[in-house]
């Protein structure tokens, strides 16, 4: 069971308090339970006297490695990780018996999982050893009367999306009426069919997402699926699923999620694409304030083109994220560079890549959530695109521009309506294309 953080602040807090304060004629306890959750360093630091007959380098040691090990404990917790947290709670009793957060937080652990004998025997712990204020005693309570089932540790989500939009060029087509091909002296200029000019439709998007926690170790099942359909140019109707599994790890003082995912793409009812990736992002141990995160990401994926075999692609991924939090606003940064390795016959060979993003959210007003940003992608070939018709070696660029208005509606509802803006610049005519697109949408969460 998840707590607000008001409330993890003011048991870790006040339980301390009490802790200290008899610490002095507090009998020794065996190591092996104990319990409190705060959601502030503030509160864990608190909450970890040091040892009294250490010096005072020493001390300030092991009252980090402490601090530390209580934070992870946390986090575990918060994340939906009972049985991770009891571990680490567990080694932390057994460097400091009297660390009461860890005493309270531990019950609650095994309270979260089920286990309510053992739950009861640390709440009546915490109530003879450390005379918890009366705010302790309610929260204790409140776990006592919730029966202990290990049933709330994490719920399922889902979410869909309906919408209606306009897009300026939904077959990505060319901006150039005429191209030039050949080799050398012998060159022609070719005048584009209608198929491969840009074609504006309306269209309707219909959306789902559903995530399912899987037992207790912070395991979560994703599913999504996806289905575009336009007014008149049905050969770009596309329909779209993933399956995903991700699950929380850590590594000393580094910590993360590892992602596999599996999806298919079907685009003017054909299957278009099949494909695999695994994503691994880690947040490294780099105090940078409560306000600001970074995290590292490594991925890799593979994609098949069952019509088009000589598109199959294996690609590389190495990025980063800087994400910065105030009261009304939050940004975020992205980069990364990407390789791409495809087959002997593929157009152009292989490539090597980079992107970048920033992304801008708000409040506005009491309730609206206002979004911007910008996005780059930038592709180069290694060889010629096609030697003797497209002698020229392929250089790709792509920026978007995206902005949006959220309205909530009622409790799980909201409106919003999004624009977007891309131009695809490349050395190649061909290929270049421009496109606008505005869309409204509803959309329902927390189910």
């Amino acid at each position: 069971m998840r707590r607000a953080p008001w409330t993890l602040l003011l048991a870790g807090a006040t339980l301390c308090a009490a802790a200290h304060a008899q610490q002095a004629d507090a009998p020794s306890a065996p190591a092996a339970n104990g319990a409190a959750s705060a959601a502030a360093p503030e509160a864990a630091a608190g909450a970890s006297p040091a040892p009294s007959d250490a010096g005072a380098d020493d001390n300030g040691a092991a009252a980090a490695q402490e601090e530390k090990l209580y934070l992870d404990a946390v986090r575990a917790l918060s994340e939906g990780r009972p049985d991770e947290a009891t571990g680490k709670l567990e080694r932390l009793l057994e460097k400091n018996s009297l660390h009461a957060g860890a005493w309270l937080d531990l019950a609650i652990s095994h309270c979260s999982l089920g286990n309510e004998s053992e739950a009861e025997r640390m709440f009546e712990q915490i109530e003879t050893r450390f005379n918890p204020p009366p705010a302790i005693r309610e929260l204790i309570a409140h776990y006592r009367k919730s029966g202990c089932k290990g049933a709330q540790v994490a719920r399922r989500a889902m979410s869909f999306k309906l919408g209606r939009g306009y897009d300026s060029n939904v077959n990505q087509g060319s901006s150039n009426r005429f191209i030039t091909v050949g080799s050398g002296d012998k060159l022609s200029q070719v005048e584009l069919g209608p198929d491969s000019l840009p074609k504006g439709d309306h269209f309707n998007v219909l959306s789902g997402d559903f995530n399912q926690p899987l037992g207790s170790r912070g395991m979560l099942l994703i599913a999504q699926l996806r289905a575009l359909r336009h007014s008149r140019v049905d050969s770009q109707d596309s329909s779209s699923g993933l399956l995903a599994l991700e699950k929380p790890w850590s590594a000393g003082t580094w910590n993360g999620r590892a992602t596999a995912a599996f999806g298919l793409v079907r685009l003017g009812g054909d299957l278009y694409q099949r494909q695999g990736q695994l994503l691994l992002r880690a947040t490294p141990p780099v105090a940078l304030g409560e306000a600001t995160s970074w995290s590292l990401t490594a991925g890799y994926s593979g994609a098949e083109y069952p019509t088009r075999r000589y598109y199959d692609s294996h690609t590389l991924d190495l990025g980063n994220t800087v994400a910065w939090s105030a009261k009304r606003a939050s940004v975020v940064l992205a980069a990364g560079v990407l390789a791409d390795h495809g087959r002997d016959s593929r157009p152009g060979g292989d490539r090597a890549g980079w992107y970048g993003s920033a992304n801008v959210f708000g409040a506005l007003g009491d309730k609206a959530i206002g979004e911007v940003g910008v996005s780059r992608q930038s592709w180069r070939s290694d060889h010629a695109y096609s030697p003797g018709l497209i002698d020229t070696t392929r250089r790709q660029d792509t920026t978007q521009l995206r902005a949006s208005l959220q309205v909530p509606v009622g409790t799980h509802s909201a409106l919003q309506l999004e624009l977007r803006r891309t131009w695809n610049r490349e050395n190649i005519p061909l290929f270049r294309y421009d496109s606008h697109a505005v869309q409204f949408s509803w959309r329902t969460d927390n189910w």
